[in-house]
């Protein structure tokens, strides 16, 4: 049991802090993806040193995998400002797409941002400022709103007759990895995981990533279940925590969908004696949300859900739905980090990560992965 003051610092933004060396954030995936270290958590003193493709072995029968099938979008464009009264000549931006707010209307984040103000256009294409205007004038978006909550704009696409919005982001959009990833020897589809189908994301729900087909087979002949929820990963996801004490932190809202067969299996599992395992953060957070949606709403039992959640998971959380869970390795301070701790504990998550920047385990999007086992959880 936690004593009040380490309870009282698993609030503190600045108790999950480490310091990781540059060398360790991996710039490039796993090949083949399932050759990644894996490290398993099995108990609340002991772990186990694995290779990814080993994961069955740690699983039972009857056991769940609860996978998100989101896909990433070519999120990052590169556009120009319309100079008043001329076609092109204005100032060069960066966009990143967060989330559509109504068809063919996204909320991003516009970088400079405090040069676009309401009715400032924008036109798009691949290589600004050498591609000619007549061809980046395929894609045009215009400045019809601001959002408080993370400073980015609404942005209106006006799309050419016959042309289709997904189509258009595919030829002059980029991939957006995050700023860590610094090299640009991995591929986009390397970005993605190999079951993603529902499109939405601007980052991948990276512990998907080391899945391969033949691993799936193997799970499948152990009697292993899969089953998908939809995260569109946003800013919710990857927005900083930036608050002194991490209990004034405002999640942002992202949008979740767990449909009737992934309940259906969920409720078989649970009856089953078996596991619910999330594979990464946003499974968790989609899990825990459709359980606290059917508490809210006063339901008899769970039931599908498809809507907006902000949850946000810290030590002291109260778990629901969720036995372990398939995890990379988090950035310091960050809500990601904070929402494993949860699970097994702060202190002994940090321990976790020393232990393996030591063993030269591989950090973030692209690094290496976690398996929680429920027998190592913090009850």
């Amino acid at each position: 049991m936690k004593n009040s003051s380490t309870q009282s610092n698993d609030f503190l933004l600045s108790e999950y802090h480490y310091e990781l060396p540059e060398e360790a954030i991996a710039q490039t995936p796993a090949d083949p993806r399932d050759s990644s270290k894996l490290l398993v958590v099995n108990s609340p003193t002991t772990y186990v040193d694995e290779v990814f493709s080993r994961l069955t072995e740690h699983l039972l029968p009857e056991d769940l995998l609860v996978l998100n099938d989101t896909r990433v979008i070519p999120a990052r464009l590169y556009g120009q400002k319309v100079a008043h009264g001329k076609k092109a000549g204005g100032a060069l931006v960066e966009i990143l797409l967060l989330e559509e707010v109504k068809s063919n209307c996204w909320l991003a984040l516009v970088k400079p941002g405090k040069r676009f103000k309401l009715g400032s256009e924008i036109i798009f294409s691949r290589n600004l400022p050498e591609q000619s205007t007549e061809s980046a004038s395929q894609l045009k978006a215009t400045v019809i709103g601001h959002d408080e909550a993370t400073g980015g704009r609404i942005l209106q696409f006006a799309i050419p007759p016959g042309a289709n919005f997904w189509s258009l982001i595919e030829g002059i959009g980029e991939m957006p990895l995050p700023p860590y990833i610094t090299s640009r020897d991995s591929t986009a589809e390397q970005y993605q995981t190999i079951y993603a189908k529902q499109k939405g994301a601007v980052a991948a729900p990276t512990a998907g990533l080391h899945f391969t087909e033949q691993l799936f087979t193997t799970l499948k002949k152990k009697g292993v279940n899969t089953a998908y929820i939809t995260l569109h990963v946003g800013v919710g996801t990857f927005r900083p925590v930036e608050t002194a004490k991490i209990t004034d932190h405002d999640m942002h809202h992202e949008w979740v969908q767990v449909n009737k067969e992934t309940i259906a299996k969920i409720k078989t599992t649970k009856a089953n004696g078996g596991r619910v395992f999330a594979v990464g953060t946003t499974a968790v957070r989609a899990l825990e949300a459709t359980a606290h949606h059917a508490i809210a709403k006063q339901l008899p039992e769970l039931a599908p859900f498809t809507g907006k959640t902000n949850l946000f998971i810290y030590p002291g959380y109260e778990w629901q739905l969720v036995d372990g869970l398939i995890t990379n390795f988090h950035l310091p301070e960050s809500s990601l980090l904070m929402l494993v701790s949860a699970l097994i504990g702060r202190e002994r998550l940090l321990s976790l990560y020393r232990g393996a920047i030591a063993n030269d385990y591989r950090f973030y999007s692209f690094g290496d992965a976690m398996l929680i086992l429920p027998e190592a959880r913090v009850y």
